[in-house]
C-alpha cells in the first residue's frame, strides 16, 4: 500500500455521482454565468448588486430606498451602502419623498441612466456568451424551462 496520498489533480472533479444532479449542473451554470456578469460589469465599474438596483429603480423610479430594499431582498443596512455607493458616483438622487418626508426616495441621475444602458448591454454580452454553445431554440427551450422551475417569491439579489 502507499503511504503517500495521490497527488491532487490540477481542479477538483466531483465525483459522477453528484456532476449528474441538476441542482449541480445548475450550480455551475449560475456559477459561471454570475462570473461572466460580474466582469463584464466591472468594466463599467459597478457590482451586480450596483447593477440591480439601477434597474429596479429605472423600472419603479421615483421609489423609497425603503421599498426598493424591499422589492430587491437587500437588507436595509446593505440598501443604504448600495445607495450611497451609487449616489457618490452620481448615478442615482436621492431626496425626501414628498408625500412621506420620512422616507428617501430614490431616481437615476442622467449619468445613472447612461451607466444603466451600458451596463446592460455588457449584461446581454455576457449573457451571449453564456449560452454560446445552444442554438436559438436550445437558448429559448433553456429558458423556458428554467422559468418552470425557478421559484418566483425569492429575491433576485443574494
Amino acid at each position: 500500500m502507499n503511504r503517500y496520498p495521490r497527488p491532487m489533480p490540477d481542479a477538483p472533479t466531483a465525483p459522477e455521482s453528484i456532476r449528474v444532479l441538476p441542482s449541480w449542473l445548475l450550480g455551475r451554470a449560475a456559477a459561471r454565468g454570475h462570473r461572466l456578469v460580474a466582469a463584464a460589469l466591472a468594466e463599467a465599474d459597478l457590482r451586480m448588486t450596483h447593477h440591480a438596483v439601477l434597474a429596479a429603480v429605472a423600472e419603479r423610479a421615483p421609489v423609497s430606498q425603503a421599498d426598493l430594499g424591499r422589492s430587491l431582498g437587500i437588507d436595509p443596512k446593505d440598501m443604504v451602502a448600495a445607495v450611497n455607493d451609487l449616489q457618490r458616483a452620481g448615478l442615482v438622487t436621492r431626496e425626501p419623498d414628498p408625500r412621506d418626508r420620512r422616507k428617501n426616495s430614490i431616481a437615476l441621475s442622467p449619468e445613472g441612466e447612461r451607466r444603466l444602458r451600458t451596463t446592460e448591454r455588457l449584461g446581454r454580452e455576457a449573457n451571449e456568451r453564456l449560452v454560446a454553445a445552444l442554438d436559438p431554440a436550445e437558448r429559448a427551450q433553456l429558458l423556458a424551462l428554467l422559468a418552470r422551475i425557478i421559484d418566483p417569491e425569492e429575491p433576485c439579489v443574494s
